[in-house]
């Protein structure tokens, strides 16, 4: 496997490291360029926030830590995301057309949506690799070190398209925060329906499984807060209206 990823490199001239991956696929040139220092720093907070939610500090914290667990949370996390972002856009689109045409939208929709199903699917596929790799006898060997380089690949993917997530920026900049804060209450909640507070009893379990779409509902209000005050971009106002 390290032979045949540096022939790759050695061939097309280009790293084949995770991260040097990640950023060539999921940090194309028409993401929208930082308007607010600010703003960066409270979207590293919020991707940590939505890290800790897909993960579930729970698991860690009611008694030991569960690996395998901790890929089913992230799979039904990256399931979760690739329903509720369509959906949360389309909801959007219905109260974006009502004061203007959102046909020019259609381009940064469907680059949006490119990302998102890359990232789906190498998801997808490295977890599913992860939880069952192991049981695979001497093909460990082969598949092992490909879960690997897949997780870290898509660790990476995470932390860069989360700020943007997965290009929506370019489409409205109040787009990703609003979609973050869905996604984490979507993640945690079921766990306070089904009952599953993982040994944690009712306060504890509602403090760490909420603890963290809190954080990410706070800290996407604050930044929803400022892209209003200081740049004039509205959630409900119409992405050619409020282009910052």
């Amino acid at each position: 496997m390290l032979m045949t990823l540096i022939r790759l490199q050695r061939r097309h001239g280009r790293r084949v490291a995770p991260k040097d991956v990640a950023e060539r696929l999921f940090q194309p040139p028409w993401m929208p360029v930082p308007v607010d220092p600010f703003i960066e720093g409270l979207k590293r907070f919020r991707v940590i926030a939505g890290l800790v939610t897909a993960v579930g500090v729970y698991t860690v914290v009611a008694g030991g830590f569960d690996f395998e667990e901790v890929i089913e949370n992230l799979l039904t996390a990256t399931l979760v995301l690739l329903f509720i972002t369509p959906l949360s856009v389309g909801v959007l689109l219905l109260i974006w057309r009502r004061s203007a045409p959102i046909g020019t939208l259609r381009q940064p929709l469907l680059r949006s949506l490119r990302l998102l199903l890359y990232f789906v699917g190498s998801a997808v596929a490295s977890f599913t690799l992860l939880l069952f790799a192991p049981r695979t006898g001497m093909f460990i060997l082969l598949l092992g070190p490909v879960a690997l380089w897949g997780l870290a690949f898509v660790a990476c993917a995470a932390v860069r398209l989360n700020a943007n997530f997965f290009g929506t920026a370019a489409v409205h900049r109040c787009l990703p925060p609003v979609l973050a804060a869905v996604t984490a209450w979507l993640t945690a909640v079921p766990d306070l329906v089904t009952g599953d507070l993982h040994g944690l009893g009712l306060t504890m379990g509602v403090v760490f499984i909420l603890g963290a779409p809190v954080t990410v509902t706070a800290l996407s209000l604050l930044e929803m807060h400022r892209l209003r005050r200081h740049l004039g971009v509205r959630l409900l106002g119409h992405p050619l209206a409020s282009r910052a």
